[in-house]
């Protein structure tokens, strides 16, 4: 799960952002650490993030000022804040900020790490279902409209059947990943059974074939568990 995740990480104390941070990229997490929030403001907006773990109490730019001014460029990133303090009015102003959690110092690493991982599962959700929310997809030089179960290129316009539009969304949301068979059953035909698995090859060879316009655009077999919807950047 932390594979290619990046972390911001902004405290001031050296020796503890230096033990946070060894254990963070132990865990492997890609951690770029800064040691004030004027530090961890610029870094945010050189690179991108999946989550940010702030010091509360830093100098220059304190960790509440630093979530406020991210929240302008960033609306949904994950936000942790560690905390010497547990004056219930300080837990409440970073909640209102829009943190995601708030840990007391002193913590133990276990927990610093459960934590980090249920706010990214629960953000994996999320953002699986609002990708399932979307009804249109760029495909190489073809755009999809799945609510319409058309698909377009340049050069032609190809209307596809329900099961072949649910399983081409599904691969579209899972772009450049795997997409289990068993999910795609479960997802497109409502059942994983062995009968419909081998239907489910014949539709994904008629997504090929209408496809097969573009050379960047590709639909791997993924031996015995799923299938990856790849597209070259052209």
């Amino acid at each position: 799960m932390s594979k290619n995740i990046k972390l911001l990480l902004v405290e001031d104390d050296p020796n503890l952002s230096l033990v946070l941070q060894d254990y963070l990229e132990m865990l492997g997490y890609e951690t770029k650490l800064c040691k004030d929030g004027e530090e961890g403001l610029k870094a945010f907006k050189r690179q991108k993030y999946d989550l940010c773990i702030f010091d509360v109490m830093m100098p220059k730019k304190d960790g509440f000022s630093l979530a406020e001014d991210i929240r302008h460029v960033d609306n949904s990133i994950p936000i942790i804040f560690l905390t010497a303090k547990s004056l219930k009015e300080d837990r409440i102003k970073g909640f209102q900020i829009g943190c995601d959690d708030y840990i007391t110092k002193p913590f133990s690493t276990e927990e610093l790490s459960l934590r980090i991982k249920a706010i990214l599962k629960r953000c994996q959700i999320r953002d699986s279902n609002n990708e399932l929310k979307k009804s249109f997809f760029q495909i190489g030089i073809f755009s999809f409209d799945s609510n319409n179960m058309i698909l377009a290129s340049p050069d032609s316009e190809q209307n596809l059947t329900r099961k072949e539009a649910g399983l081409l969304k599904l691969l579209c949301i899972h772009k450049n990943q795997l997409l289990s068979r068993e999910y795609a059953l479960k997802t497109v035909w409502g059942e994983n059974d062995y009968f419909i698995g081998r239907s489910m090859d014949v539709f994904i060879a008629k997504l090929r074939k209408h496809l097969k316009s573009d050379p960047n655009i590709s639909i791997t077999n993924v031996h015995g568990t799923g299938f990856k919807l790849e597209i070259k950047e052209s």
